[in-house]
C-alpha cells in the first residue's frame, strides 16, 4: 500500500468560503503549482491552513489526482490546477488550531535561526510536510472536531489577503520620497500616535514582569502626562553583551522586553510615510548579529500594512543573512490597542508568544 502524503493548502477566510459555496469538492492553486500538484496522488490529504488568523481549519483527501479547469469557483484568481477532494475535518475560525498550540510537536519550531523563521513553512501552498508533522497537525484537527475549544481572536484578521511577490530578488525599486504626496494627508500619524504605541508597549511589557526600554533619545518622554521613566519596570541602562556599536543600534530601538540579560522581544514603530528608520536599524542589527535570536516586530497603522510589507522585502533587506521578512513581523496600531484592553484582567500571566497571535508574517506568498 502506498504511503499517504501531507500536503499544507492555503486558504485565506474568503477562499475557504468560496471553497464551500462551490460544494466543497475542488481545491485549486496557480498555474505556477503545477508540476507539485501532478505529484498529489489520491488518498493524500491536505491540511487546510487559514492565513491571517494562522490556524489549522480543516482536512482534505484527494479524490481526483491533478487536471486542469478555469471555471470560476474563486473571485481573486481562477486557480486553474486542481484537484478533487473530500472533505474529512471542516472547523470554523473559533475553533481551528492555532500553529502555535502545536508548536511543541512540530519538527520546524526546533531550533529556530531566529524566531519567526517558522513561518517559512507558510509561504505558499502544497509544501510537502514530514509525515511526522503532518500527523501532529492531522490529529489536532481531529481532537478539535471531536471536542470544540472556542479560541477569540481578532475578526478584522479574516479580511486577510496575502499579496504575491511580484518583484523579484535582484530587481531595484526606488523608494518614495520622505515627501511623497500619494498618500493621503490624514493616513499620516502625528507624534501623539508614535508616543501611543510607544507608552502601550511598554506598559504591556512592565505589567507583564519585564524590565523595560525605551529608546535612549525618548526617555524624557510622556504620553498623556504619564511619563515613561516612571514605569515601575522601567530600566536606566541595557546589559553590555554586546560590541559597543551593536549596544548603540540596540539602544535606539523604540522599545525593547526583557528578562534579565536576556532581550525577550523588540518594537521598532513606524507611524509616518516613511519607514526606514526602523528597518534599517534592525536591519543593522542583523548584519552585525547574524546570530542573534530576537524576535522583532513592526508595528504601524494598519493602513501602512501593505508599505511595510513591499519595504520588508525590498532586496537590499532580503540579502541578508537571514532575510529581514522571515525575522520580523508586524502588528498593526488597531490589534495593539485592541489586545491591550483584552489582556488587562490576565495580564501578569501572559508570554511572550500571544504577540504571535496578534501579529503577521512579513513574508510575502511566492508566485
Amino acid at each position: 500500500m502506498n504511503k499517504r502524503n501531507y500536503w499544507l493548502d492555503l486558504f485565506t477566510w474568503i477562499t475557504w468560503r468560496e471553497f464551500h459555496k462551490a460544494g466543497a469538492k475542488i481545491s485549486g492553486f496557480r498555474e505556477s503549482r503545477w508540476k507539485t500538484v501532478q505529484k498529489i496522488r489520491k488518498g493524500d490529504y491536505l491540511l487546510c491552513y487559514l492565513t491571517g488568523v494562522s490556524r489549522f481549519i480543516g482536512i482534505l483527501e484527494v479524490t481526483k489526482p491533478a487536471f486542469k479547469d478555469y471555471t470560476a469557483i474563486w473571485s481573486d484568481e481562477e486557480f486553474p490546477c486542481r484537484l478533487g477532494v473530500k472533505t474529512i475535518v471542516d472547523l470554523t475560525p473559533e475553533t481551528a488550531v492555532p500553529v502555535h498550540e502545536l508548536k511543541d510537536e512540530l519538527s520546524f519550531f526546533q531550533n529556530l535561526k531566529s524566531p519567526h523563521a517558522w513561518t517559512g513553512q507558510f509561504r505558499g501552498s502544497l509544501a510537502k510536510w514530514k509525515e511526522s508533522d503532518g500527523e501532529v497537525v492531522f490529529k489536532a484537527v481531529i481532537d478539535a472536531k471531536e471536542n470544540p475549544v472556542i479560541r477569540p481572536f481578532d475578526k478584522r484578521k479574516l479580511k486577510y489577503r496575502p499579496k504575491p511577490l511580484q518583484a523579484k530578488i535582484g530587481s531595484v525599486t526606488v523608494p518614495e520620497s520622505e515627501e511623497s504626496t500619494d498618500i493621503d494627508s490624514d493616513i499620516v500619524k502625528q507624534p501623539s500616535d508614535h508616543l501611543e504605541m510607544q507608552w502601550l508597549l511598554l506598559k504591556l511589557g512592565s505589567d507583564m514582569g519585564f524590565n523595560v526600554w525605551v529608546a535612549r533619545n525618548d526617555k524624557g518622554k510622556e504620553y498623556k502626562k504619564k511619563k515613561f521613566s516612571e514605569l515601575p519596570k522601567m530600566i536606566a541602562n541595557l546589559p553590555l553583551q554586546f560590541d559597543d556599536a551593536t549596544n548603540r543600534t540596540i539602544e535606539l530601538i523604540d522599545v525593547l522586553w526583557l528578562q534579565g540579560n536576556a532581550i525577550v522581544a523588540a518594537f521598532e514603530i513606524e507611524s509616518t510615510t516613511s519607514i526606514y528608520s526602523g528597518l534599517l536599524r534592525m536591519s543593522d542589527l542583523i548584519a552585525m548579529q547574524p546570530n542573534l535570536n530576537i524576535p522583532l516586530y513592526l508595528v504601524a497603522p494598519d493602513e501602512r500594512r501593505e508599505k511595510v510589507m513591499t519595504e520588508v522585502n525590498r532586496p537590499t533587506f532580503s540579502k541578508l543573512s537571514i532575510p529581514l521578512s522571515e525575522i520580523c513581523r508586524f502588528i498593526s496600531f488597531s490589534s495593539l490597542k485592541e489586545q491591550f484592553k483584552q489582556v488587562a484582567p490576565y495580564i501578569r500571566f501572559l508570554k511572550p508568544e500571544f504577540l504571535e497571535e496578534i501579529s503577521e508574517s512579513c513574508e510575502l506568498e511566492e508566485v
